[in-house]
């Protein structure tokens, strides 16, 4: 990855070599004129959230870091030769700890790249009219119940509890709703979900005894277990859905973009794809190194980004494949709730590729 980004570098390093060759080995001419670099990169602005999403972004978030560092070492360089287009991106990146702090910034041009729940996407998909596309989906299903005892079983136990979780408004909530309806229990009456602002605030009333039961995402699982040893994991959500086996997968998260921004920057919307895409590969193939680098960006700690990753179902799915999942997924949420995806299916220009 950190290979491929530097590429463009060095081309440069290439061309300053010829450049300075034929400085040398023309005519007995001699170049008189400042030498002169222009930088065309694009600086892409790109937020994650602290969980699987930005999990898998790490490896590109550490080489862009490297990258931008040789950039500015070798235009520090520019009095040895006369000309050269620097062409790559470079990377803003901003972690944050729920959707909340990162749709106002999209929808403020702020930002150009998120990675927002499923169904958010959607929803910022009508409310811009048409303003925002969809790059990839990257989180499969990553929702756990979790339980500080032993009386939950099947999704029907959950009649009559009160369960913490966070993520109202978005994928976690919608997901929940659909599968207690599914399962016979009315979401607005029959259980009581008590909402947190951040996943984190629903491990400390585990941890507290404030809560007996949770819906957690990884890695926010493995750090509640860090906590509460005898925690386990009562329900998998994504099970449960496909027990439905209504023709949908349960997705949790996309990378969005701004459509203005896609127009006016193809190249660096390609680039960006081709980069998270090795950089999910690698995370997901080198749990170890790429645990130290989450506990080093401080997503989470690293021991329980290692024990978390296997279960967080990082991908990159793009093109044709991400709009089966996404559109199959949105629809089943839609035919629950319209609100739920901003009142409308999204048209064929919401799938980036497809």
């Amino acid at each position: 990855m950190k290979q491929w980004m530097k590429k463009s570098l060095a081309a440069c390093l290439a061309l300053v070599m010829c450049l300075s060759l034929a400085a040398c080995g023309g005519n007995q001419e001699t170049v008189e004129e400042t030498p002169e670099i222009t930088e065309e990169s694009v600086t892409v602005r790109v937020a994650a959230l602290k969980g699987p999403t930005a999990m898998g972004m790490v490896k590109l978030m550490s080489d862009s870091e490297d990258f931008e560092e040789d950039v500015e070492d070798f235009v520090d360089a520019r009095e040895d030769f006369e000309r050269v287009t620097i062409q790559s991106n470079l990377y803003d990146f901003t972690l944050a700890a729920s959707a909340d702090e990162v749709t106002p910034g999209l929808m403020q041009g702020e930002l150009d790249i998120a990675c927002v729940p499923a169904n958010l996407a959607s929803v910022l998909y009508n409310r811009t009219e048409g303003g925002i596309v969809t790059l990839a989906v990257n989180t499969l299903g990553v929702l756990y119940i979790v339980e500080n005892g032993n009386s939950v079983q099947s999704m029907a136990d959950l009649a009559g509890r009160t369960i913490a979780a966070s993520g109202k408004g978005s994928t976690p909530e919608y997901a929940l709703r659909y599968l207690l309806s599914e399962n016979g229990i009315d979401p607005d009456t029959g259980v009581t979900i008590d909402w947190k602002s951040e996943h984190s605030e629903c491990v400390a009333a585990l941890a507290s005894g404030a809560a007996t039961i949770a819906m957690l995402p990884q890695p926010f699982v493995t750090v509640a277990q860090t906590q509460l040893p005898d925690l386990r994991v009562a329900l998998d959500l994504t099970e449960e859905w496909d027990a439905l086996d209504n023709g949908s997968a349960l997705l949790t998260g996309v990378v969005v973009a701004r459509a203005d921004f896609v127009e006016e920057h193809p190249v660096a919307v390609s680039d960006f794809l081709e980069q998270y895409s090795a950089s999910v590969d690698w995370v997901n193939n080198n749990t170890a190194d790429a645990a130290q680098l989450i506990g080093d960006y401080g997503i989470v700690d690293a021991a329980v980004a290692e024990k978390a990753l296997p279960y967080c179902n990082i991908v990159c799915i793009t093109g044709t494949e991400m709009m089966d999942k996404l559109s199959g997924y949105l629809s089943v949420l839609w035919e629950q709730d319209e609100a739920s995806v901003g009142g409308a299916m999204p048209n064929d220009d919401f799938y980036y590729g497809a």
